[in-house]
């Protein structure tokens, strides 16, 4: 697999029984602790490799500090890294840094999974069910939290969300009939839905109500307070989107909010998806929900209901 369908990593065939998945992600700060920044972009990054069903096995550190920051906040940045990179099971083997006057940080990964259970974009099928395993809106609340409007107590549970492994989730699917998955990061909902629906020749029905939101995040919108990748997220997906609902122009910018660290996005077979709802919630997702139907192409591939 390489870049032909825009999936979340290559995949390079070892043998019949392995397969390597390869990615790479670094992020600017969100926030300013170094080490909970450090904790986002290395779950942001190992995203990628769950997402696709394989474990994460190494990891390379990438980042990018300007050469006067004092040397214990790459420390800390470092440190919040490797307790992900850790916490996931993998081993850090090396990195690269480089000065650069904007912060940068993230890893490049690789995973192991057997070539036949490989997760892809491109393969959800008619009568699958979508199920989201995170809220949305981390990117207008950082934004708001920039801007002092993000209350304390709303921000708390996006850096829990953001520093949360899909490892729980990704082991999970290996129990059930899943046909394809990606992880909903920086194209928002509606971007990476889109292209799950492009992919696989199909339409995605999204009920708007069933979408879970974190605290203050409609209310940021209404609030003029927005993010810079709202708008080419939209023009990406705007050909292929409709609405069978009236939402003001304002609601409908929560489904192009870029995510950080955002959950995985699932299409799985109709009849296991109540029970794989079920173990997710079991087993501590607890923001897991079912969100939509997959259909045959109908001339749109997202309709939002």
């Amino acid at each position: 697999m390489g870049i032909d369908t825009g999936d979340d990593a290559g995949v390079y065939q070892l043998s019949e029984e392995q397969a390597l998945v390869v990615t790479g992600d670094w992020i600017t700060p969100p926030v300013d602790d170094p080490f909970i920044f450090g904790q986002i972009a290395a779950a942001n990054a190992l995203s990628d490799i769950y997402a696709m069903g394989a474990r994460p096995i190494t990891a390379l550190n990438l980042l990018g500090l300007p050469g006067t920051q004092d040397v214990t906040v790459f420390q800390q940045v470092l440190a919040g890294g490797l307790s992900k990179i850790s916490e996931a099971g993998a081993i850090l083997i090396g990195g690269h840094t480089t000065d650069d006057p904007e912060p940068k940080y993230g890893l490049s990964v690789n995973g192991l999974v057997h070539p036949d259970r490989i997760l892809r974009n491109s393969d959800a099928r008619p009568d699958d069910r979508l199920i989201l395993t995170k809220p949305l809106g981390t990117g207008v609340i950082i934004n708001g939290n920039n801007a002092g409007k993000t209350l304390p107590d709303n921000l708390e549970p996006v850096i829990e969300s953001m520093i949360t492994l899909n490892r729980v989730a990704a082991e999970l699917l290996t129990e059930f009939t899943v046909h394809a998955c990606t992880d909903v990061t920086g194209f928002g909902l509606a971007g990476h839905a889109g292209k799950m629906a492009a992919t696989s020749g199909v339409t995605m029905r999204i009920d708007f109500e069933s979408l879970p939101f974190f605290a203050q995040a409609q209310e940021l919108y209404y609030d003029k307070i927005g993010t810079g990748a709202n708008k080419p997220n939209f023009e990406k997906v705007a050909e292929e989107l409709e609405f069978g609902r009236k939402l003001s122009w304002k609601d409908q910018q929560l489904l192009y909010d870029p995510q950080t660290s955002g959950g995985l996005l699932i299409a799985v077979a109709e009849n296991e998806a109540e029970q794989l709802l079920k173990r997710l919630l079991e087993q501590g997702v607890k923001h897991a929900c079912l969100i939509g139907e997959v259909t045959e192409y109908d001339g749109k591939g997202l309709r939002i209901i």
